[in-house]
Protein backbone atom coordinates (compact mmCIF):
# COMPACT_ATOMS: atom_id res chain seq x y z
CA UNK A 1 0.00 0.00 0.00
CA UNK A 2 1.54 3.32 -1.00
CA UNK A 3 0.27 5.32 2.30
CA UNK A 4 1.94 2.59 4.26
CA UNK A 5 4.90 2.78 2.13
CA UNK A 6 5.53 6.56 2.04
CA UNK A 7 4.29 6.50 6.11
CA UNK A 8 7.62 3.68 6.37
CA UNK A 9 9.85 6.08 4.02
CA UNK A 10 9.19 9.60 6.03
CA UNK A 11 9.83 7.51 9.46
CA UNK A 12 13.25 6.80 7.94
CA UNK A 13 14.20 10.55 6.19
CA UNK A 14 12.62 11.90 9.49
CA UNK A 15 9.84 14.06 7.83
CA UNK A 16 7.61 12.58 10.20
CA UNK A 17 9.38 12.43 13.92
CA UNK A 18 8.66 9.89 16.56
CA UNK A 19 7.97 11.56 20.07
CA UNK A 20 7.97 9.66 22.94
CA UNK A 21 5.26 11.06 25.12
CA UNK A 22 5.94 8.75 28.17
CA UNK A 23 7.49 8.88 31.45
CA UNK A 24 10.46 6.31 32.16
CA UNK A 25 8.77 4.03 34.39
CA UNK A 26 10.45 2.80 37.67
CA UNK A 27 10.21 2.64 41.59
CA UNK A 28 11.04 6.68 41.53
CA UNK A 29 7.64 6.66 39.61
CA UNK A 30 5.17 9.35 41.84
CA UNK A 31 2.25 7.49 42.30
CA UNK A 32 -1.08 8.79 43.49
CA UNK A 33 -1.85 8.58 47.49
CA UNK A 34 -5.37 7.93 48.39
CA UNK A 35 -6.85 9.05 51.96
CA UNK A 36 -6.26 6.12 54.45
CA UNK A 37 -9.45 4.43 54.75
CA UNK A 38 -9.26 3.53 50.83
CA UNK A 39 -7.11 1.14 48.99
CA UNK A 40 -3.76 1.86 48.15
CA UNK A 41 -1.91 1.05 44.54
CA UNK A 42 1.48 -0.18 44.60
CA UNK A 43 4.17 1.56 43.69
CA UNK A 44 6.32 -0.23 40.66
CA UNK A 45 8.67 -2.77 41.07
CA UNK A 46 11.49 -5.42 39.84
CA UNK A 47 11.67 -8.99 41.53
CA UNK A 48 14.82 -10.36 39.51
CA UNK A 49 13.96 -13.79 38.17
CA UNK A 50 17.88 -14.79 36.98
CA UNK A 51 20.56 -12.76 36.05
CA UNK A 52 22.85 -15.15 33.42
CA UNK A 53 23.59 -16.89 36.57
CA UNK A 54 22.37 -20.37 38.55
CA UNK A 55 18.73 -19.39 38.28
CA UNK A 56 18.88 -18.93 34.48
CA UNK A 57 22.67 -18.81 32.81
CA UNK A 58 21.50 -17.42 29.49
CA UNK A 59 18.67 -15.02 30.64
CA UNK A 60 17.90 -12.06 32.53
CA UNK A 61 14.58 -11.12 33.51
CA UNK A 62 11.92 -9.53 36.50
CA UNK A 63 8.86 -10.14 37.38
CA UNK A 64 7.01 -6.32 37.98
CA UNK A 65 4.26 -5.51 40.49
CA UNK A 66 2.51 -2.47 40.33
CA UNK A 67 -1.07 -1.11 40.08
CA UNK A 68 -2.73 -0.15 36.57
CA UNK A 69 -2.63 3.42 36.91
CA UNK A 70 0.72 3.72 37.52
CA UNK A 71 3.29 6.06 35.52
CA UNK A 72 2.11 6.94 31.71
CA UNK A 73 -1.43 5.06 31.53
CA UNK A 74 -4.90 4.50 30.17
CA UNK A 75 -7.90 4.72 31.79
CA UNK A 76 -10.57 2.73 29.83
CA UNK A 77 -14.29 3.80 30.71
CA UNK A 78 -14.64 0.81 33.15
CA UNK A 79 -11.92 2.21 35.64
CA UNK A 80 -14.80 4.60 36.89
CA UNK A 81 -18.25 4.16 38.88
CA UNK A 82 -19.93 5.97 35.41
CA UNK A 83 -18.42 4.04 33.19
CA UNK A 84 -18.89 0.56 35.35
CA UNK A 85 -20.79 -1.27 32.13
CA UNK A 86 -18.69 -0.46 29.61
CA UNK A 87 -15.21 -1.26 27.84
CA UNK A 88 -12.36 -2.94 30.33
CA UNK A 89 -8.87 -1.89 28.60
CA UNK A 90 -9.05 -5.32 26.65
CA UNK A 91 -12.10 -4.47 25.28
CA UNK A 92 -10.84 -0.79 23.96
CA UNK A 93 -11.34 -1.28 20.05
CA UNK A 94 -7.59 -1.13 18.38
CA UNK A 95 -8.67 0.99 16.07
CA UNK A 96 -8.81 4.30 18.80
CA UNK A 97 -5.54 3.45 19.80
CA UNK A 98 -4.43 5.88 17.47
CA UNK A 99 -6.06 8.85 16.35
CA UNK A 100 -4.91 12.69 15.70
CA UNK A 101 -4.48 14.89 18.56
CA UNK A 102 -4.22 18.94 19.34
CA UNK A 103 -2.44 20.33 22.37
CA UNK A 104 -4.20 23.21 24.62
CA UNK A 105 -1.47 24.92 26.24
CA UNK A 106 -1.75 26.72 29.54
CA UNK A 107 1.83 26.51 31.28
CA UNK A 108 1.66 30.46 31.76
CA UNK A 109 -1.20 29.85 33.61
CA UNK A 110 -0.49 26.50 35.83
CA UNK A 111 3.29 28.48 36.93
CA UNK A 112 1.09 31.36 38.54
CA UNK A 113 -1.48 29.46 39.75
CA UNK A 114 -0.77 25.52 40.63
CA UNK A 115 -4.55 25.25 41.12
CA UNK A 116 -5.30 26.71 37.42
CA UNK A 117 -8.60 25.08 35.55
CA UNK A 118 -9.38 24.68 32.05
CA UNK A 119 -12.64 26.01 31.04
CA UNK A 120 -14.91 25.98 28.21
CA UNK A 121 -13.75 29.64 27.59
CA UNK A 122 -10.44 28.58 27.05
CA UNK A 123 -11.31 25.65 24.89
CA UNK A 124 -13.36 28.32 22.75
CA UNK A 125 -9.93 31.17 22.69
CA UNK A 126 -8.16 28.31 21.59
CA UNK A 127 -10.51 26.83 18.76
CA UNK A 128 -10.81 30.54 17.44
CA UNK A 129 -7.01 30.76 16.25
CA UNK A 130 -6.84 27.02 15.43
CA UNK A 131 -9.88 25.15 13.92
CA UNK A 132 -12.54 22.83 15.91
CA UNK A 133 -11.31 20.15 18.34
CA UNK A 134 -10.77 16.99 16.42
CA UNK A 135 -13.71 14.13 15.72
CA UNK A 136 -12.25 11.31 17.61
CA UNK A 137 -8.93 12.95 18.54
CA UNK A 138 -7.33 13.51 21.98
CA UNK A 139 -6.80 16.67 23.60
CA UNK A 140 -4.23 17.14 25.08
CA UNK A 141 -3.75 19.30 27.59
CA UNK A 142 -0.22 20.93 28.50
CA UNK A 143 0.05 22.67 32.08
CA UNK A 144 4.01 22.35 32.20
CA UNK A 145 3.84 19.96 35.00
CA UNK A 146 5.89 16.58 33.38
CA UNK A 147 9.02 19.34 33.97
CA UNK A 148 8.55 18.22 37.77
CA UNK A 149 7.89 14.05 36.84
CA UNK A 150 11.08 13.16 38.31
CA UNK A 151 10.42 14.66 42.12
CA UNK A 152 7.41 13.40 43.30
CA UNK A 153 7.16 15.89 46.07
CA UNK A 154 7.33 18.28 43.54
CA UNK A 155 4.80 16.66 41.15
CA UNK A 156 2.11 15.62 43.70
CA UNK A 157 2.68 19.53 44.76
CA UNK A 158 0.68 18.77 48.41
CA UNK A 159 -2.40 18.03 46.52
CA UNK A 160 -2.18 21.22 44.67
CA UNK A 161 -2.08 20.19 40.70
CA UNK A 162 -3.96 22.16 37.31
CA UNK A 163 -7.00 20.20 35.69
CA UNK A 164 -10.65 20.89 34.57
CA UNK A 165 -13.76 22.96 35.87
CA UNK A 166 -16.82 20.40 36.70
CA UNK A 167 -17.86 22.64 33.60
CA UNK A 168 -15.87 21.97 30.75
CA UNK A 169 -15.16 18.31 31.78
CA UNK A 170 -18.85 17.66 31.27
CA UNK A 171 -18.96 19.78 28.01
CA UNK A 172 -15.84 17.57 26.93
CA UNK A 173 -17.86 14.60 27.61
CA UNK A 174 -21.42 15.41 26.49
CA UNK A 175 -20.45 17.83 23.78
CA UNK A 176 -17.16 17.57 22.11
CA UNK A 177 -16.21 15.50 19.60
CA UNK A 178 -13.00 14.53 21.11
CA UNK A 179 -12.03 10.70 22.17
CA UNK A 180 -10.08 11.33 25.27
CA UNK A 181 -8.06 13.96 27.08
CA UNK A 182 -4.07 13.24 28.02
CA UNK A 183 -2.06 15.28 30.87
CA UNK A 184 1.02 15.92 32.18
CA UNK A 185 -0.33 15.35 35.84
CA UNK A 186 -0.41 12.22 37.33
CA UNK A 187 -4.44 12.26 36.92
CA UNK A 188 -7.03 13.55 34.40
CA UNK A 189 -7.97 15.70 37.41
CA UNK A 190 -6.76 18.58 39.06
CA UNK A 191 -5.40 18.10 42.90
CA UNK A 192 -8.83 19.67 44.44
CA UNK A 193 -10.65 17.64 42.25
CA UNK A 194 -12.26 15.44 45.72
CA UNK A 195 -13.80 18.44 46.67
CA UNK A 196 -15.53 19.61 43.01
CA UNK A 197 -19.62 19.10 42.05
CA UNK A 198 -19.27 16.37 41.52
CA UNK A 199 -15.97 15.18 43.04
CA UNK A 200 -13.71 14.16 39.95
CA UNK A 201 -15.55 15.02 37.23
CA UNK A 202 -13.09 14.10 34.30
CA UNK A 203 -12.84 10.71 35.72
CA UNK A 204 -16.75 10.80 36.43
CA UNK A 205 -18.04 12.77 32.56
CA UNK A 206 -15.35 11.30 30.67
CA UNK A 207 -15.10 7.57 31.12
CA UNK A 208 -18.99 7.72 32.37
CA UNK A 209 -19.49 8.77 28.67
CA UNK A 210 -17.26 6.01 26.60
CA UNK A 211 -14.17 8.76 26.37
CA UNK A 212 -10.66 7.41 27.61
CA UNK A 213 -7.62 9.02 29.93
CA UNK A 214 -4.17 9.60 29.50
CA UNK A 215 -1.91 10.69 32.11
CA UNK A 216 1.47 11.90 32.90
CA UNK A 217 2.46 12.57 29.50
CA UNK A 218 5.87 14.15 28.46
CA UNK A 219 7.49 15.97 25.78
CA UNK A 220 3.82 17.71 24.83
CA UNK A 221 6.25 20.99 24.22
CA UNK A 222 7.88 18.70 20.99
CA UNK A 223 4.45 19.33 19.67
CA UNK A 224 2.29 21.33 17.48
CA UNK A 225 -0.82 22.56 18.37
CA UNK A 226 -2.40 20.31 15.85
CA UNK A 227 -1.66 18.28 13.42
CA UNK A 228 0.11 15.47 15.63
CA UNK A 229 -1.13 11.66 15.65
CA UNK A 230 -0.83 9.61 18.89
CA UNK A 231 -0.49 6.28 19.46
CA UNK A 232 -1.30 4.95 22.75
CA UNK A 233 -0.32 1.05 24.01
CA UNK A 234 -1.98 -0.25 27.10
CA UNK A 235 -1.74 -3.42 27.80
CA UNK A 236 -5.16 -5.52 26.71
CA UNK A 237 -5.63 -6.73 30.58
CA UNK A 238 -8.88 -9.04 30.57
CA UNK A 239 -11.14 -7.03 33.07
CA UNK A 240 -8.30 -4.43 33.62
CA UNK A 241 -9.31 -0.93 34.37
CA UNK A 242 -6.20 0.78 32.89
CA UNK A 243 -2.95 -0.03 32.22
CA UNK A 244 0.70 1.76 32.24
CA UNK A 245 1.59 2.17 28.57
CA UNK A 246 4.29 3.42 25.62
CA UNK A 247 2.20 6.65 24.05
CA UNK A 248 3.98 8.30 20.74
CA UNK A 249 3.27 10.79 19.05
CA UNK A 250 3.51 11.35 15.00
CA UNK A 251 5.20 14.79 14.09
CA UNK A 252 5.58 16.03 10.55
CA UNK A 253 8.41 18.16 10.30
Amino acid sequence: MPVLQDLVAALGDGTIEVVDLTAPLSAETPILALPEQFGQTWPFALTEISRYDDRGPAWYWNNVTTGEHTGTHFDAPIHWVTGRDADDVAQVPASKLIASAVVIDRTADAAENPDFLLEISHIREWEAENGPLPAGGWLLYRTGWDARGDDAEAFTNAGATPGISVECAKWLAEESPILGLGVETVGTDAGAAHSFDPPFPCHSFLLGNDRYGLTQLRNLSRLPATGAVVVAGPLPIVGGSGSPCRVLALVER
